[in-house]
């Protein structure tokens, strides 16, 4: 029998706001009292029938449909620790393993990462490299007999501290030009050439998972550990990101509502010359605009996934979205905060540690000034190659045909 997937929403938004909300403080640190209290949730999210809801069934999920699972995301961004609690943090990367892995990792990894036995996290940005043009990166992949031989350094790999693998993004071709010069191996975590050289601090914060700078030196690992075929690490990666960036900003969505509940809230309870804060005008205008820019970033999201959906790469709308919805959630942050005055400097409220987040959101995943560069020419590439322009109530009375 199919799950009614709308009470699946509302379960998982029941799991957030009763169960994750309150043990925010707790597991946003790092140690024994975090990690049980993480273990616990995530059994109940079993228990509950909510765990890995958006992991296809053949690799022990749930099989939550796509378009379904956009919008579970969006409540699962309310709280950033009910990623890894529900068992949603794993699913792009059990997606690689199923698709690309040898039979030797994905039978040694595939069912203990979907059941959060193990935990992955992914390798591809470096310190002294501009990220924005990935095809600098210098981590070499050199073949050495039946073995890889890695070296080079990464950093923001996050939760590497608590990983059982890592999927490194290395230099592995030498006479290919551009993207067709990396590929994607798998690095355990406890090979000897692999050193964690320090946790990098964001904004001031450290704790939760965590985001690591490491060293490969001299890191050997079987040539079976080659992710997909050589040279396509790009494509494999960007099979990764296309959904990934549906469910950021889906997530940041979520961010946004709780920080937009919170400042509608606070404007009822906290008066100032004589009358609720609810009734100024220029406060007024703050609900105003963030209701307009979440609604907005929400349909261009939806928007994006439904192409997804339908097969669709969806390059410019996923450019957009992450655009449109990074700053979108940092507007509605920073108003709430406004909303709270001194008291939303503090982290008495989740808005300090929500606002830094916001902060990262222009930057991950690619920076701003990149996707707008790339939406920008694909669409005057459009007017210049095919003369057709770029008709946007067209394409999207075309989806509504499909």
């Amino acid at each position: 029998m199919e799950r009614n997937w709308s009470e699946v929403r509302k379960e998982v938004k029941d799991f957030v706001e009763n169960e994750v909300y309150p043990a925010e403080s707790i597991l946003e640190t790092r140690g024994e009292e975090s990690e049980k209290k993480l273990s616990e949730l995530m059994q109940l999210a079993k228990d509950r029938n909510l765990w890995a809801l958006g992991h296809p069934k053949d690799i022990g999920g749930q099989g939550m449909p796509f378009m379904e699972y956009v919008y579970v995301n969006e409540v699962v961004g309310r709280s950033s620790p009910s990623m890894v609690a529900l068992g949603t943090h794993s699913l792009q990367d059990s997606i690689m393993l199923r698709e690309f892995a040898s039979k030797t990792w994905r039978d040694a990894y595939l069912e203990p990462l979907v059941a959060g036995e193990i935990f992955p996290s992914f390798a591809m940005t470096e310190p002294d490299i501009s990220s924005s043009d990935p095809t600098q990166l210098q981590t070499t992949g050199v073949l050495d007999g039946d073995q890889w031989v890695i070296n080079g350094r990464k950093w923001f790999t996050t939760g590497a501290a608590r990983a059982t693998y890592t999927t490194v993004m290395c230099r592995t071709e030498i006479d290919v030009p551009s993207h067709g010069a990396f590929s994607m191996i798998i690095v355990p975590t406890d090979n000897p050439g692999y050193k964690i050289v320090r946790e990098t601090p964001v904004l001031g914060s450290t704790g939760g998972s965590g985001h690591y700078e490491v060293e490969y030196d001299n890191v050997r690992v079987p040539a079976e550990n080659l992710l997909g075929p050589r040279g396509q690490g790009f494509l494999i990666a960007q099979r990764r990101l296309g959904p990934g960036r549906i469910f950021h900003c889906m997530r940041w969505l979520g961010q946004a509502q709780r920080a937009f509940d919170l400042m509608c809230a606070r404007m009822h309870e906290r008066e100032a010359f004589g009358s609720p804060l609810a009734d100024k005008q220029l406060l007024q205008r703050f609900v105003f605009d963030s209701a307009c820019e979440i609604q907005a970033s929400r349909q261009l999201t939806l928007d994006a996934a439904k192409r997804i959906d339908e097969g669709d790469d969806a390059r410019v709308e996923i450019g957009m979205i992450k655009v449109v919805g990074a700053k979108m959630v940092h507007n509605v942050i920073d108003r709430a905060i406004q909303v709270h005055g001194a008291k939303g400097l503090t982290d008495d409220t989740p808005l300090s540690s929500m606002y830094r987040h916001a902060r990262e959101a222009r930057i991950y995943d690619g920076p701003d000034e990149v996707h707008v560069q790339s939406v920008a020419r694909r669409i005057l590439r459009n007017y210049r190659d095919n003369g057709v322009g770029w008709d946007f109530g067209e394409r999207d009375a075309s989806l509504q045909d499909k």
